[in-house]
């Protein structure tokens, strides 16, 4: 037996230890790293905006849109996005988009009126668009179907930490001005774009002759796949309820409602973001073992409930309880949604135009759902948050319902019962 070569058992035989042991790519480390800075720089900059904005005597109204028009030009201009992505490759669309948002934002800082700040900050939606479409398809690409989760975890993980690094830096810089922060974001952004340009140089699934070689997945058969359709759904119901819910309504409901200060309505923010964080510390790897499908439907009932607990928060002490409890629904949720779009795509094809509608479906949400509630609240039956909220959990169910009829799309060999 001493004469014979000793067996090498691979990790690919044991799907629970490949999905826990198994690295990283390093591209895949450079876009968790570049999320980081471009998260930290876009919350410098979002609270001090509509401040910003009213500083050329505009009224509420008019600074209010001045957020929204980032919002809108992101979701007209994804389906070129999409397209983009298709025939340029993915690295390009994600360079080329983060240098848009820098110009764009570094032009903000020399506005010189509040239609010069709007035009600048509209552009700001189109780059925004093109490197967040692009993201996403780099990592389908580069993330083996064994840590999908984890590598969708890793990347909202960053993306929270920036997100609550950006205010902190941005009180820090309060006293530079109100300029100050647009500059700082948009020298941030161009480093970005440098690091991922050289980092990312040689990364033959990501350039122009790889796009063009693969056949892309279009919309048409991505829509057949039922996990494709749940992924939509809920999608459009975590826009609704922790991009425009959760912005708007919360911190209203803890000074009207609630009596309290504007100091709790922003700490409910910090402790929704918590409850993600908390969430995503296992979330991606259960992706991985348990399946997709399992911590989407547990991710949405659990926010869903959340939301809808909120309205009958009573004090302070249970809002701010709850508040926690939805920011985990929203970190069980979306590394495994997201992994599950992966999953449909694969690893082999490009998918632009498919990953283009999965964020559309949660741009509306983030547009439609502040609106439906703010007409509820104001013309429907007045003064009802409860209601309001009511409405976003029971959108979360049921979009948990959509999930019970769809597929499962991690493969059946790589799942395994939880550690």
């Amino acid at each position: 037996m001493a004469g014979l070569p000793r067996a090498r058992i691979p990790f690919s035989r044991t799907p629970s230890g490949r999905a826990e042991r198994e690295r990283i790519p390093r591209e895949i480390r450079v876009l968790i790293a570049a999320a980081f800075v471009i998260a930290i720089g876009f919350g410098l900059v979002a609270p001090i905006l509509p401040q910003f904005a009213r500083s050329f005597d505009v009224g509420v109204t008019a600074a209010s849109v001045i957020v929204s028009a980032f919002a809108l030009t992101r979701l007209l201009f994804a389906p070129a996005g999409g397209w983009l992505v298709e025939k340029l490759g993915e690295r390009p669309v994600y360079i080329i988009g983060l240098l848009i948002v820098a110009l764009s934002t570094a032009a903000c800082a020399f506005a010189g009126d509040y239609w010069q700040l709007l035009v600048f900050r509209g552009l700001g939606g189109i780059g925004s668009t093109m490197f967040t479409v692009s993201a996403m398809g780099l990592i389908v690409r580069l993330a083996p179907p064994s840590i999908r989760g984890r590598v969708s975890g890793a990347y909202a993980t960053a993306f929270l930490l920036g997100s609550i690094g950006g205010p902190i830096l941005g009180g820090l810089l309060a006293g530079l001005g109100l300029r100050v922060p647009f500059l700082v974001y948009a020298g941030a952004l161009l480093v970005a774009s440098a690091v991922v340009f050289f980092q990312l140089k040689n990364t033959s699934l990501a350039d122009r002759q790889a796009a063009r070689e693969s056949v892309p997945l279009t919309v048409r058969e991505a829509v057949k796949d039922s996990a494709y359709r749940a992924a939509l759904v809920s999608s459009f119901a975590n826009g609704w309820s922790s991009f425009g819910i959760r912005m708007a309504l919360v911190p209203l409901f803890a000074t009207a409602v609630l009596g309290a200060g504007p100091q709790i309505a922003g700490i409910s923010l910090a402790f929704f973001a918590a409850g993600t964080a908390l969430a995503l510390t296992v979330s991606g790897r259960l992706a991985d073992t348990v399946g997709r499908r399992p911590l989407v439907i547990t991710g949405l009932l659990v926010n869903g409930a959340a939301m809808a607990a909120l309205g009958f928060s009573g004090n302070v002490a249970v809002f701010l309880a709850v508040c926690v409890v939805g920011g985990v629904g929203t970190g069980l949720l979306n590394p495994a949604q997201q992994a599950a779009v992966a999953d449909v795509i694969g690893n082999g094809r490009s998918g632009g135009k498919v990953l283009a509608g999965f964020q559309m479906s949660s741009d509306l949400g983030a547009i439609f759902g502040p609106l439906v509630a703010g007409v509820i609240i104001d013309r429907l039956w007045v003064g009802s948050y409860d209601l309001a909220f009511a409405v976003t959990g029971a959108l979360a169910v049921a979009a948990a319902a959509v999930w019970l009829g769809s597929r499962e799309t991690l493969p059946a060999q790589a799942r395994t019962t939880a550690p």
